[in-house]
């Protein structure tokens, strides 16, 4: 950038007319300001990203400094015509473009480098608006910031690995209770040795030749 007196306006105009054959015999040698009182406001300086714009997409939660250095940012600033700056006001893609539809692709993709550079984010409408003009050029790139105070927005950190799912262990199957066997106690001695004395109704040998007395209870 240029000493004072000199300003981001007068950056601009030089780097436009150092393209131009009239060069810097138009540019006053103090700063690079055009010479021309009556004919100056004809040329202005458009915000690419304008600046009410990016105050409602992002700039109002970024430092100070950094909302200066979006607003002096070369990638930012683009000398324009008079009328058509005043055309656009503080429109984005979805509600203004450039009428010469050959410089839309570029243009673009400037707003899109400002916004990534100083972390704005995109409307859907402009997200749209962006898509479509892109889509007929896809080779178009991107574009950086040379601005010694442009903010290094760091890449975001990715996204944890999800923790694995908790390992459940099967419930233990227990063994099966052996099926009861067929039992026989010739008499009540043969009951008492086996220790199955006494016998009820529906234990395993119970038989009514073992309870005489018939009250449900054998080898009593």
């Amino acid at each position: 950038m240029w000493a004072p007196p000199c300003d981001a306006r007068d950056d601009t105009l030089l780097a436009l007319l150092e393209t131009l054959p009239i060069g810097r015999d138009v540019v006053a040698a103090e700063c690079g300001r055009v010479e021309g009182v009556d004919t100056s406001y004809l040329v202005q300086i458009d915000h690419v990203v304008a600046l009410n714009n990016a105050w409602v997409t992002g700039a109002q939660q970024i430092s100070q400094e950094n909302r200066m250095a979006l607003a002096n940012d070369p990638l930012n600033l683009l000398a324009v015509d008079g009328p058509t700056n005043g055309s656009k006001g503080a429109g984005d893609a979805a509600t203004w473009l450039p009428a010469n539809t050959g410089f839309r692709c570029e243009y673009v993709a400037r707003q899109i480098s400002v916004k990534a550079v100083y972390a704005l984010w995109v409307a859907p409408a402009e997200r749209d608006a962006m898509a479509r003009i892109l889509s007929s050029c896809p080779d178009q790139p991107a574009y950086a910031s040379g601005y010694d105070a442009a903010p290094v927005i760091a890449a975001p950190a990715p996204d944890p690995a999800p923790a694995p799912a908790p390992v459940e262990e099967a419930p233990a199957v227990e063994d099966p209770e052996p099926a009861p066997q067929d039992v026989y106690y010739e008499n009540c001695t043969a009951a008492r040795e086996a220790g199955a004395a006494p016998v009820r109704t529906g234990d395993p040998g119970y038989a009514s030749h073992l309870d005489r007395d018939g009250d449900g209870v054998g080898c009593e």
